[in-house]
């Protein structure tokens, strides 16, 4: 198929595990966990792969040099230096990202201004035309990371981030990242064994999220583009086999999945969103308010939902955090309950113990994803009906 390359994956923080789990699942060879990322070595048709499958990844970088630097003249003049008609055309559009973590280097646009100037010049200086900057819809993204003096240059894979599956046309006040939903999921450990309920969901992100999961439908399947696909090696052929080999291993699912918002909008926007993304037949969304709703099914339930902070919605966060408590305990036996909160003052509010707290981020907020189980019947009789 090709020759294997380095790439990277990059992640949300305490995801690492997750994405790594995830590239060994799907086969990729050399797997290193970083910080926010895993790395790993592939071919061109594990990259097409990568981006299609990867459920908690954001991007797909392919690194095509590394080096030193001191000054920003060294950054242009390696850039400048490197074969970048491989890559793009003077008719060609592109655009710079950068990151930085440098006490020299401090400023992430300027280094992404030095290495556009760079090559814009070289192609000026070579060919008479550049290339123009878009920012929305490049030919081709360029990634540059500076670790102290190390500098990476690397092609970008994936384009758009890849938490933008596809599916979601209509979003709520303070929508759930499909990334961070689909590893809150294989946090919790539902493998889709169980009925799964979100009370409070939004968009649909979460069902969505958990139905392609449970059914091994490709995270990625609904996008309508990869950055690989304006690339000069872009390769339709192997991309459709391996969309085919990747489509091949859905299989059925036979619980099922529910969400309820109190709110009629988000009720037709996440019913929008389910029909988007073709999982109709697995996922019911219904106008309810938690609050007064109990548990419908037999059986084992699993509940992941994503409530208020405060941080957006203006409400009063002690109370609202009680009647979780209370809804859950008068009304979801034989449940495991599981939310994320960046308020852990309103946390203690619930009035339960949780079994398990992960410490997770939502956006750039420090949260809990935090667990509580809830028995059918007093967790003593539990407790004597196992050892009996």
């Amino acid at each position: 198929m090709g020759e294997n390359f380095k790439m990277v994956a990059k992640t949300m923080h305490g995801f690492e595990d997750l994405l790594e789990k995830e590239l060994l699942q799907l086969g990729a060879q050399d797997v290193r966990k970083g910080t926010r990322n895993v790395s790993f070595r592939g071919d061109k048709g594990f990259m097409y792969k990568a981006n299609l499958c990867l459920r908690t990844a954001i991007k797909i970088l392919k690194p095509i040099r590394y080096f030193s630097i001191r000054s920003e003249k060294e950054l242009y003049e390696q850039v400048y230096k490197m074969p970048w008609d491989k890559y793009l055309t003077a008719n060609d559009t592109f655009a710079i990202d950068a990151t930085v973590s440098s006490t020299q280097f401090t400023h992430s646009k300027f280094i992404a201004l030095k290495v556009k100037d760079a090559i814009a010049d070289k192609f000026r200086n070579t060919e008479g035309k550049r290339p123009n900057v878009d920012l929305k819809f490049p030919t081709l993204r360029i990634h540059v990371h500076i670790q102290h003096n190390e500098c990476t240059i690397s092609l970008d894979s994936s384009g758009g981030s890849l938490h933008k599956r596809g599916y979601k046309t209509a979003t709520n006040i303070a929508p759930i990242n499909e990334v961070l939903a689909a590893g809150l999921i294989m946090l919790s450990g539902w493998d889709g064994q169980c009925d799964l309920l979100d009370p409070m969901c939004g968009s649909g992100t979460i069902a969505i999220e958990a139905a392609m999961i449970a059914c091994n439908i490709p995270a990625n399947i609904n996008r309508k583009e990869f950055g690989f696909e304006k690339w000069q090696d872009w390769d339709v052929d192997l991309f459709e086999t391996i969309e085919d080999s990747v489509l091949n291993k859905v299989r059925e699912f036979h619980h099922h999945i529910y969400g309820y918002d109190k709110a009629p909008s988000a009720v037709h926007k996440a019913k929008d969103n389910v029909r988007n993304a073709n999982l109709s037949e697995y996922i019911q969304i219904q106008q309810a308010n938690f609050f007064e709703t109990k548990k419908e099914t037999e059986g084992k339930l699993h509940i992941l939902f994503n409530p208020p902070y405060g941080e957006r919605l203006h409400i009063n966060m002690e109370e609202f955090y009680a009647q979780i408590g209370n809804t859950l305990k008068h009304g979801y036996a034989d449940t495991d309950a599981w939310f994320i909160t960046s308020n852990m003052e309103a946390l203690k509010s619930v009035g339960l113990r949780p079994s398990r707290k992960i410490k997770v981020f939502n956006g750039k907020l420090e949260s809990r994803l935090v667990k509580y189980e809830m028995y059918a019947g007093s967790k003593k009789a539990k407790y004597l009906d196992n050892n009996s």
